[in-house]
């Protein structure tokens, strides 16, 4: 890895404890006499008595921690606490930009559970970001925040609601004011702490010059349910935050850290109020409306780097291209065909888990831009975008469409029945397919279980073979004619159509590519109850090439496979006026980028490929030839 040459601190400074501004100081530097009554690798940080590694081997090296306690920004008397990491050996007087956490994960105790420490310190949660950005050397400070009912802070958890969005704002803001700060801050997560990193933004803070988001929510609400059809994580998702905040203080923790983290004994309401938001199916809540992040985006310009799986089991690409577009500013990122992985990360063999060298340089550099104003030394892809061949290309936004095509699928009916006729049919065929339970234990957006299963041996292809018979089954499929040339399906397709049947009911749409061997792989996927009259359905956001000789096909039924806790209706559906929209690009024209097939991709095409013949086409996916 390529470092960039880092800010020489005077080796004769005089490293001084920076003046105190009333109760909330800058931190200080270690004092060997405060450490002096603790054992030297267990010393606890104060706001005024810094530690360095060689005092607590929690403490980075190359580092200095203090403990601060702030208010939130709402008035509602919640005090946050932060881990606050600053550069060792910074000379009096010199100021530093800071790169800001803030989530549920920071607790001394632990990330998502105990995790075994003997004695308190700061959380190890973006070790692999500071070392791999060496960012001390560099001359940034790192300070990680409790969000309200997390950690060392008090208040009710409010899941990416008013009240955390409170605590973001008021975190920039105390970062920013700081006397050793430069008044410029940038923010880092991944998962949860990617999801305040796009708050950070949708609150237009002047202070906040930029985000790296890795893997986020767009859009709370998707995360519980998809159109109404609630996840198997709606209540167990509220449960493992309730979880993450009951933990235990370490004991060595100081007592207002202990009595803040201890806030829910006295407040238990706070879990139960908490687990009552998840329960909404209904977007349109004010609940829901108050955490749909991609709207609240619009007009918004902080500089943003972010990272997506398109085919990502955890965090999904939803409502990420409407975030995108209502982000008016600059962005950089790398998007591809990967699942819950940071940046960084490297799989089991040693492969990089995205496939692309220099995340830590990269991301450096772009602060280095945007904090200190520094002109990048290299002239990186605006984005770096692996599709689903492996091959990696650079853009100047994503999406680039080239045709954007509206796709008549027609009419056909379907039973509501959870996959139960189609799973019959195996069984008297003597293939035996229970429909998969779906986990129910409790999970957070960082540790979330695998819930994606996949389609039983035949089901697929057992159901176009009943629909060619004319029977009714659990869906029904449509087919285009085989394309020509390669094309690209980019940006978020779009399924639009009438149902009627008696009673409510559910759908699940789905784009499969259809190899000329009868060979498919399902790509993109969505679920719905249905509603009165025609409604819309917005599937994933993708970035998926169909070969030469391919078919696009097109499923439409009852929800029979993924994770959903779908309640079937027993009701048979009749669809009319299906059309398809999609956003297409030529993949002729890419330019490539360094990166290599990201591991995750063959799992991905390994567990969704199903038999799955091309059945009589009715559409064309290029009507009018050439994009």
């Amino acid at each position: 890895m390529n470092r960039r040459r880092a800010p020489g601190w005077a080796a004769s400074a005089l490293v001084t404890t920076l003046a105190l501004t009333g109760a909330l100081a800058g931190p200080a530097v270690a004092s060997p006499g405060a450490a002096s009554a603790q054992t030297p690798t267990t010393a606890v940080a104060t706001a005024t008595d810094g530690i360095t590694h060689e005092q607590n081997d929690r403490v980075p090296k190359g580092s200095v921690w203090t403990q601060h306690y702030f208010p939130s920004s709402d008035g509602s008397g919640t005090e946050l606490h932060g881990d606050l990491l600053m550069p060792e050996g910074v000379p009096a007087g010199q100021k530093v930009p800071v790169i800001l956490s803030i989530g549920p994960y920071f607790g001394h105790m632990g990330q998502t559970n105990p995790e075994g420490w003997t004695h308190t310190g700061p959380s190890n949660r973006f070790q692999d970001f500071i070392e791999g950005s060496d960012l001390f050397a560099h001359g940034y400070a790192f300070l990680m925040v409790d969000l309200r009912g997390f950690g060392g802070s008090t208040g009710c958890l409010d899941w990416g609601g008013p009240g955390e969005q409170a605590d973001v704002k008021a975190a920039i803001n105390w970062a920013a004011s700081r006397p050793w700060s430069t008044g410029a801050v940038g923010m880092y997560g991944k998962s949860y702490d990617a999801v305040t990193g796009l708050i950070g933004n949708d609150l237009k803070q002047s202070a906040l010059k930029a985000v790296v988001a890795g893997e986020p929510l767009w859009d709370m609400y998707q995360y519980i349910y998809s159109n109404g059809v609630p996840r198997p994580n709606v209540t167990g998702t509220a449960n493992a935050y309730n979880g993450i905040a009951t933990m235990a203080p370490m004991s060595d923790d100081d007592g207002r850290y202990q009595a803040n983290a201890r806030y829910e004994d006295d407040h238990p309401g706070c879990l139960t109020e908490n687990s009552a938001g998840y329960r909404i199916s209904d977007r349109n809540d004010p609940f829901w409306t108050s955490r749909d992040l991609a709207k609240m985006a619009r007009g918004t310009n902080t500089p943003l780097f972010v990272t997506q799986g398109f085919i990502e089991n955890n965090t999904k690409p939803e409502e990420m291209q409407e975030y995108l577009t209502n982000h008016k500013g600059p962005e950089r990122g790398w998007v591809g065909q990967w699942d819950h992985v940071r940046g960084g990360d490297r799989v089991s063999d040693g492969r990089l888990a995205m496939g692309r060298e220099g995340w830590y340089d990269e991301t450096l550099s772009f602060y280095d831009q945007y904090l200190k104003r520094v002109r990048p030394s290299v002239d990186y892809p605006a984005y770096s975008v692996e599709d689903s061949t492996g091959h990696w290309r650079a853009q100047d936004t994503w999406p680039v469409v080239e045709r954007k095509v509206t796709l008549p699928l027609g009419r056909g009916s379907y039973v509501d029945d959870g996959g139960a006729s189609a799973r019959a049919d195996l069984a008297a065929a003597g293939t035996t397919a229970p429909k998969a339970v779906q986990p129910s234990g409790n999970w957070d957006m960082e540790k979330a279980p695998a819930t994606e299963q996949p389609a039983p041996k035949g089901l697929s292809k057992g159901i176009a073979k009943k629909q060619q018979a004319g029977e009714v089954g659990s869906s029904f499929f449509v087919w285009s004619k085989p394309l020509a040339q390669d094309v690209r399906v980019t940006a978020t397709p779009n399924i639009s159509l009438t149902a009627k049947g008696k009673g409510k009911g559910n759908v699940m749409l789905k784009l499969y590519d259809v190899g000329p061997d009868g060979k498919a792989v399902m790509f993109d996927e969505q679920v719905s109850l249905l509603k009165a009259g025609r409604m819309s359905v917005d599937l994933k956001a993708t970035d998926w090439t169909l070969a030469a000789g391919h078919v696009l096909a097109v499923e439409i039924g009852s929800i029979q496979t993924g994770s959903w806790r779908d309640t079937p209706s027993g009701q048979t559906i009749k669809v009319s006026g299906a059309v398809l929209k999609l956003s297409l690009d030529d993949p002729s024209d890419d330019v490539a980028t360094q990166g290599d097939r990201s591991p995750y991709l063959d799992s991905y095409l390994r567990q969704y490929t199903v038999d799955l013949p091309a059945g009589p086409a009715s559409f064309t996916v290029r009507p009018g030839g050439r994009i």
